[in-house]
């Protein structure tokens, strides 16, 4: 029986084995989890399966992000999503309320952020509360059975004008300009929508990096925060922008690749 390949080790733990008695089964840390298809299929570079209550997917030919520490964050989320839940509060009405607020703190920093820089601390703040209303949203979704089709364009479509809105003001302040940071914004909207594509094809939705949502929330957070305590921002900081545009493209192209890859490999099963 081949050994568990390095990228599911890495996902399950060094202690991951198979029992050579039940080749269709994992020994992981002492607790056994069932692949819902046989071990050969692994050599695909996909595998999903779960460990009690927990489920893990692995995937050889994607490149990770922050994204992937979103179960770890969901976990300590959610007695709040359950008592939210029994409040009556819907997936949908966090979604828009997430949008909402992304929308009001955009238009203030395009307003007032150039005359005050300050300001821009709100960035790093609302996009770390925007993550944690985006997890709720998608949990209440889940597991509270609140899944509908008018959510999936409602979470998609919300995400991108959040973006844009919340990434524009930093075109108003040196040296950044609007040419590069709209650049910034038409390629994020651009990754998302080679994401989405993969379902067209029968594939799953794409997450793949190293430039996702996550990532630029990261690193726009990381900018305002810069700004916002009034770091010094020489000329050269500009190529920032350009550099955040590279990384976009590489995005679109991984997810463009990884979701033939997938729709092929369905196929051709």
């Amino acid at each position: 029986m081949d050994a568990i390949p390095p990228w599911i080790r890495l996902s399950l733990g060094p202690n991951a084995s198979i029992q050579p008695q039940r080749p269709d089964r994992i020994l992981f840390n002492e607790v056994v989890a069932v692949p819902p298809r046989p071990v050969e299929d692994w050599r695909d570079g996909r595998f999903d399966g779960h460990c009690g209550s927990h489920r893990f997917r692995a995937q050889g030919d994607r490149l990770a992000t922050l994204y992937d520490l979103k179960p770890r964050f969901q976990a300590l989320l959610r007695p709040m999503v359950g008592r939210m839940a029994a409040a009556g509060i819907t997936a949908n009405q966090v979604t828009l309320g997430a949008c909402l607020g992304s929308i009001l703190v955009g238009l203030l920093l395009i307003g007032w952020g150039a005359a005050c820089p300050t300001l821009f601390l709100l960035i790093p703040i609302w996009l770390f509360l925007r993550m944690a209303l985006n997890a709720v949203d998608g949990m209440l979704a889940r597991e509270f059975g609140q899944k509908s089709q008018l959510g999936a364009y409602l979470n998609e479509i919300t995400d991108v004008v959040s973006d844009a809105l919340l990434y524009a003001p930093f075109a108003l302040v040196a040296p950044f300009g609007p040419l590069e940071v709209g650049l910034v914004i038409l390629l994020a909207a651009l990754t998302e929508m080679a994401g989405l594509q993969g379902l067209t094809l029968g594939a799953s939705r794409r997450y793949d990096g190293p430039f996702g949502k996550s990532d630029r929330a990261l690193a726009f957070g990381a900018l305002g925060l810069w700004i916002g305590i009034g770091g010094p921002r020489p000329d050269w900081l500009h190529w920032l922008m350009p550099l955040m545009a590279l990384a976009l493209a590489f995005t679109i192209v991984n997810r463009i690749r990884a979701g033939l890859a997938e729709a092929r490999g369905k196929t051709a099963r």
